[in-house]
């Protein structure tokens, strides 16, 4: 496969300027056609950005001979349906994270591509922006000598829709949609990038709560969780913080020092070692998912290799299910 055509399955906010501008950018791609199930916004996606067809039936855009690829940027409760569809029209998949709404899916999804021989990768796309390949660069190299244990502390208000309880709620807040609530949509790129710097976790426990009860799903989520070589972490995540409590940040612990990252707000990143303190500031793309979309691209046509597949992305849901209960 030397040139890619895709296919997108969904044409929701992250395809805007997140991803979708970015298969564009690298050379031997294009996207020829889009779905959605609003006919509505399939046509306005595809005329806004120059996509030639549009669909409102999945299979129809699977089974179109001009796609030799798919986008999946679906809530994720679809996912492993139209991975798999995919899949078995022997068209390679890129899925937006998490891989699926649960663990089971996952494996579900990872059986079929090791069936067909049709590979399937994961948007953990920070793992290749260079904020964070920096810090991963600084505790690979002993600046903080050897790691001791990380913590992960996330809090945030709650968005204006978690307060009307007389209209349905956002997707992310219908766990039989999302897998579960905020926290199944943003611990996902955390524990990911733990898991990318340190190894697979192999132990997980969490308590959950609905504090505020604003929404059914939980709201607090406190978890500790141990890696593969023995290192521990652990996390809390409230969603219903109060604005003076707002925090994004990833502390690691070392034996020279301590480093102090953020997953969202890409603050720069904070180095306290002996020889001092030291903000470090690291510029991502303006198109953040353009990095790994190249490496998929260029792992499509044989020119690289992309790491972040199903089979790398399936223990950060195995993660989320244990910490959640649901396994």
């Amino acid at each position: 496969m030397k040139q890619i055509n895709w296919g997108f399955i969904g044409c929701g906010e992250v395809t805007e300027k997140k991803s979708g501008p970015a298969f564009n950018e690298v050379m031997g791609s294009h996207v020829v056609a889009v779905f959605s199930r609003s006919e509505l916004k399939a046509r306005s996606y595809a005329e806004r950005h120059n996509i030639r067809k549009w669909y409102t039936d999945a299979q129809e855009l699977v089974d179109d001979p001009d796609v030799n690829a798919v986008y999946i940027a679906t809530p994720p409760a679809a996912h492993a349906t139209f991975a798999i569809m995919a899949m078995r029209a022997g068209k390679p998949c890129y899925i937006e994270k998490p891989l699926a709404a649960s663990y089971e899916d996952c494996v579900r999804i990872n059986r079929i591509s090791e069936q067909t021989n049709v590979p399937c990768f994961v948007a953990y796309y920070r793992r290749y922006l260079p904020y964070f390949q920096k810090v991963k660069e600084i505790i690979d190299n002993g600046t903080i000598g050897n790691i001791l244990t990380v913590q992960v502390r996330f809090a945030v208000p709650p968005r204006d829709l978690d307060y009307k309880s007389n209209v349905q709620h956002p997707w992310r807040l219908q766990s039989n949609i999302s897998g579960g609530g905020y926290f199944y949509d943003l611990a996902p790129h955390q524990l990911d990038l733990l898991q990318n710097f340190f190894g697979v976790i192999v132990k997980a426990h969490g308590y959950t709560a609905n504090r505020a009860r604003l929404y059914d799903v939980e709201d607090t989520v406190n978890a500790v969780f141990r890696f593969e070589n023995g290192l521990t972490g652990s996390g809390a995540w409230c969603f219903v913080a109060h604005e003076s409590a707002r925090e994004d940040h990833i502390e690691v612990y070392g034996t020279k020092g301590r480093l102090s990252f953020s997953v969202y707000t890409y603050t720069p990143i904070h180095l306290c070692t002996s020889e001092g303190e030291k903000d470090i500031e690291v510029a991502n793309p303006p198109y953040v998912q353009l990095p790994i979309i190249k490496s998929v691209i260029e792992d499509m046509q044989g020119y690289g290799s992309c790491d972040c597949t199903s089979i790398s992305a399936t223990p950060t849901n195995w993660v989320i299910d244990r910490i959640l209960g649901k396994i």
